[in-house]
């Protein structure tokens, strides 16, 4: 047996700012990828994610009693299943903002699921806002609150425009240019992110008045407008915005980048080489890099593993 292939995902603009009902862009990236299997053989990876997919299985259990008219599994059969030695095989790295548990996510919903909403249906933004209720629901497993964006990216396999917290929509992106000097890069802390702490640091921080205001007047501003940027393929104003939100993070958000990453992120900001962002929640994982020459940014940061997302 062997499912489906669900998809990595990239949250380009967002983060955080989506709790505060900023905008956010969400795309899959097909570099990783992740499939339901039952081995013959179980290596140790495959042993532990079938004991978490077991651990799981009883949690949706809980969820489709606890909710009966969001959502009703095959639990009969995941039991089954699971039973039988059935694991996610991913090449997803874990706890690096790239939505591993998304993918895990949308897998179990594709196959188990009963009167699923499907990717080939008119997606309305009621059915969008209702897998991504459902997706929440299920990821909160994983990572306490969420969001459910990951899974929803994975599962439809499409970029997400995201206006509002209830207002969520299928959009295109510009296309890619292989031959272009611009790019959206991946920087590899090399650390393994956590989640939970970090949104929590970002929940305390909320209480502050001021924190409150720098999020309402510089993050969230610039971040709408780096959406918009992005979308409209108005690069010039896109790297202006993302320099000025660079700024904005590397003076706020300290904690969610690890240290030995402040220089870096303020070389990008006085050298204008590459601008560096948040991927995900911070705190290790992926670090995600805008260039307006890859070969600067690369030299600039010929230390560091570098993996290009996006070129235009």
């Amino acid at each position: 047996m062997k499912g489906p292939l669900f998809y990595s995902k990239i949250l380009l603009f967002g983060e955080y700012g989506i709790i505060k009902d900023s905008k956010g862009l969400s795309i899959p990236y097909n570099y990783y990828k992740g499939a339901l299997k039952v081995a013959e053989n179980p290596d140790e990876d495959a042993k532990k994610s079938n004991a978490s997919l077991s651990r799981f299985v009883f949690y949706l259990e809980n969820l489709q009693t606890e909710h009966p008219d969001l959502v009703q599994f095959d639990i009969a059969q995941l039991h089954h299943d699971v039973a039988e030695g059935m694991y996610f095989d991913s090449s997803i790295p874990q706890g690096y903002g790239v939505g591993s548990s998304g993918a895990l996510v949308a897998a179990i919903y594709d196959k188990y699921a009963k009167n699923k909403i499907t990717v080939l249906e008119n997606l309305t933004r009621e059915k969008l806002l209702t897998l991504k209720t459902i997706f929440g629901h299920m990821e909160s497993f994983f990572h306490g609150k969420s969001s459910g964006l990951d899974p929803l990216n994975s599962y439809l396999s499409i970029p997400i425009l995201i206006n509002s917290k209830d207002n969520i929509e299928a959009t295109g992106i510009p296309a890619q240019k292989a031959t272009g000097h611009g790019a959206v890069f991946l920087l590899d802390s090399g650390i393994v992110g956590e989640t939970a702490p970090m949104v929590n640091i970002f929940m305390e921080n909320l209480k502050d008045k001021g924190f409150r205001a720098m999020l309402k007047n510089q993050f969230v501003k610039y971040t709408d407008a780096c959406v918009e940027n992005f979308l409209g393929g108005d690069m010039k104003s896109l790297f202006a915005n993302t320099k000025k939100l660079s700024k904005v993070v590397l003076n706020n958000f300290k904690p969610m980048i690890p240290e030995q990453f402040h220089g870096i992120w303020q070389h990008g900001i006085d050298s204008n080489d590459y601008y560096l962002k948040l991927c995900g929640s911070g705190g290790g994982g992926y670090i995600l890099g805008f260039t307006e020459d890859l070969e600067k940014a690369q030299k600039a940061l010929k230390d560091y593993k570098l993996e290009v997302v996006y070129q235009f």
